[in-house]
Parts: structure tokens; C-alpha cells; sequence
């Protein structure tokens, strides 16, 4: 089933919607949760924007990572807990991009 293989991009948007929650961007929040709603557009475009846009993601989550990084210094906490959470969200919606290398996915938008 297709959708089996959707599952790391829908869950990658969530979790970029309740990041944009947390920082107060209800913008942000909602495209990101609606977001998912476009993969059922069966278009050529469709695997590229998504490609692109979990991507962008994944740098989000880096530029965050940096300035809780900074906010932990300056508490003085320890941020081993904080790199390995942000760090393996980073690249779990970085290789949910990779999604689209599946033939059957592949097949499906093209």
C-alpha cells in the first residue's frame, strides 16, 4: 500500500506543526499540517515540491537546534538530550525526502 510508504512525510509535517505551534506561528502550523493534503495530487510536480519543501524542513529543525543551543548555554544546561532529540527529528524529515525514490511512489506521480 502507498500510503504505508507516505507515513514518514505526513508525520515530518506534523511534527514540523506542532514545532511552528510552539514558536506561535499559527501560519506556519496550519500549512504544515494541511500540507500532506497535496499528495493526493497525482502530478509530476507533486514529489518535487515536497522534496524541496522536507528539506526546508530539515533546515527549520537546524536553525532551531542552534538557537535552543544557544538558550541552553546561556541557563547553562546540559544539551546532550536536546541534540539527540532535534538532531534525529532533523534527519528524519530530512530522509522522509527520500520517499519519492521508491518506484511505487514514484509510479504514482508520474
Amino acid at each position: 500500500m502507498i500510503i504505508l510508504r507516505l507515513i514518514p512525510i505526513i508525520l515530518s509535517f506534523l511534527l514540523l506543526g506542532a514545532h511552528f505551534s510552539r514558536d506561535s506561528q499559527p501560519l506556519l502550523m496550519t500549512l504544515a499540517i494541511a500540507f500532506p493534503f497535496l499528495l493526493f495530487i497525482k502530478k509530476a510536480w507533486i514529489p518535487k515540491l515536497f522534496q524541496i519543501t522536507l528539506i526546508l524542513g530539515a533546515l527549520e529543525w537546524l536553525r532551531s537546534l542552534y538557537f535552543y543551543l544557544i538558550s541552553y548555554d546561556e541557563m547553562g544546561k546540559d544539551s546532550t538530550k536536546l541534540i539527540l532529540i532535534i538532531g534525529s527529528v532533523t534527519l528524519f524529515t530530512f530522509l522522509s525526502a527520500l520517499v519519492f525514490k521508491y518506484k511505487a511512489v514514484r509510479d504514482k506521480y508520474n
